[in-house]
């Protein structure tokens, strides 16, 4: 069996490029996010902070409702077809919100920017372009260039609309979102066969069972209040750091850069003790106790300058460990061949999370306090702490996939009860629609040797036909 240690030249290419359409896209989604409240309070109807929250969260509406529909419609029409119409929605969005004149305009725009929802179809697509054993390097790709530009845009941010403005800063988002429709069409590689991938794709007839999952229940109610906690938090913070800490939106930079920077080297050892040492449970406990210890002194120190700012480091050190381990979380969880199914669920929560924060959180910034909004913020913590101290321990394996050959699902199932009695495989299951065989194994001893032989003895009976 044909398997080499690293992502081919053509895999690298799909990786690296699509990475780079998530970063243009995702720049402009979040480099808008510690400007829109100081600008839209100088539109007709800015005056109205719930109308501002909407503003900031009702992209997470429309992504909530479209990102499992784009994906499994690009199932029939073709990945990059979808991802075409998703990029050319955000770019006539952002266009929209360019030309604003109100905030009701803006709130259009913001909302026809979420409607191109093309997350689901890119991953899909990256998952057409690699192979099942070395798909999870190029998913780190992606969830790193993710990371890096969300941090680069929040310090980018206030300096671009000091340059060009807000709207400025709308239209070059529309740009960038042309910029990586080109991308797709002259440097994404066309993958050979496109099919649907159960550990990347929503399966619809997996829906149910994942949603049943009590475990993936906590997860999923996790990523939405942590995305409420922080949608919420830029209805509020950059008018406290103007209003408070007298500091300029063209200055905000100089907090923001050493509270990212920080954060982001800060979070590095955690990680790897929970995933070297296995002290999952430990690690994301602890990130969500401070994650609320951030968000109440958000509430308590609301009008104090440095505590405004140290409390905002303490945020997003929480923010960024959360943000690394719950998608891991859900995959040790997730049953095997269900991690994209889960992964959907999971990400229209997330998305749910970012409309309920900035909707929410612009109603109790206007009809209470910005104290109210991080206060709200703690209360959704802190429900969640009580959840996750009472999950079950996470269970130290990680997920290996391989391609396999066979004829139909009696064989798939006498595959997977044989790959299941290998040394340190935890959950083995295959599909053979889909050709590929999921493992959970143990961190560090599996009989990694033994799968493979199996899978290739299995392929010569199979092609044989005996």
């Amino acid at each position: 069996m044909n398997s080499p240690e690293k992502l081919t030249a053509l895999e690298w290419r799909a990786t690296v490029s699509l990475a780079l359409v998530f970063a243009l896209r995702m720049f402009g989604m979040f480099s808008i996010l510690p400007v829109l409240a100081i600008y839209a309070r100088g539109l007709p109807g800015g005056e109205d902070q719930f109308l501002i929250g909407v503003a900031l969260g009702i992209d997470g509406l429309a992504q909530a409702c479209l990102q499992i529909p784009f994906g499994l419609l690009s199932d029939r029409i073709g990945r990059k077809r979808v991802i075409y119409i998703g990029l050319l929605l955000f770019a006539l969005g952002s266009f929209i919100a360019a030309g604003a004149t109100d905030i009701h305009m803006i709130i259009l725009g913001r909302l026809v920017q979420g409607t191109g929802a093309i997350a689901a179809a890119v991953i899909a697509l990256l998952a057409d372009s690699t192979r099942e054993e070395h798909r999870a390097t190029s998913m780190a790709v992606i969830g790193m260039s993710i990371g890096v530009t969300f941090g680069a845009s929040l310090v980018i941010g206030p300096a671009l609309n000091h340059i060009i403005g807000v709207p400025g800063i709308f239209t070059l988002t529309g740009v960038l979102a042309i910029g990586a429709m080109a991308v797709i069409r002259f440097i994404v590689p066309d993958p050979l066969i496109s099919r649907v991938h159960g550990d990347a794709q929503t399966i619809p007839g997996q829906i149910a069972t994942v949603w049943k999952n009590a475990e993936l229940q906590r997860l999923n109610f996790g990523i939405f209040s942590l995305h409420a906690a922080l949608r919420g938090l830029f209805v509020a913070v950059p008018l406290l750091l103007l209003n408070i800490g007298g500091l300029p939106l063209e200055q905000h930079w100089k907090v923001y850069l050493p509270v990212m920077a920080v954060s982001f080297i800060g979070v590095i050892p955690a990680i790897i003790v929970a995933e070297k040492h296995g002290r999952m449970k430990a690690v994301f406990c602890g990130a969500i106790a401070l994650l609320f210890v951030a968000t109440m002194l958000m509430a308590v120190l609301v009008n104090h300058f440095f505590g405004i700012v140290i409390a905002l480091f303490l945020f997003f050190l929480a923010f960024n460990l959360l943000e690394a381990t719950l998608p891991t979380l859900v995959s040790k969880i997730a049953p095997s061949g269900s991690k994209g199914t889960a992964i959907g669920v999971y990400n229209s929560a997330q998305f749910l999370g970012l409309f309920l924060g900035g909707a929410l959180g612009g109603f109790l910034a206007q009809h209470s306090s910005y104290g109210a909004v991080f206060a709200f913020s703690s209360g959704l913590v802190i429900a969640w702490f009580m959840m996750a101290i009472s999950m079950e321990t996470p269970p130290a394996v990680k997920t290996r996939m391989f391609h396999v050959n066979v004829g139909d699902r009696s064989l798939a199932i006498t595959l997977a009860q044989a790959l299941a009695r290998l040394r340190g495989v935890v959950e083995a299951a295959v599909s053979h629609e889909e050709g590929v065989a999921y493992l959970k194994v143990g961190l560090h001893d599996w009989d990694e040797n033994g799968a493979r032989d199996l899978i290739a003895n299995w392929e010569t009976r199979f092609d044989s036909g005996k």
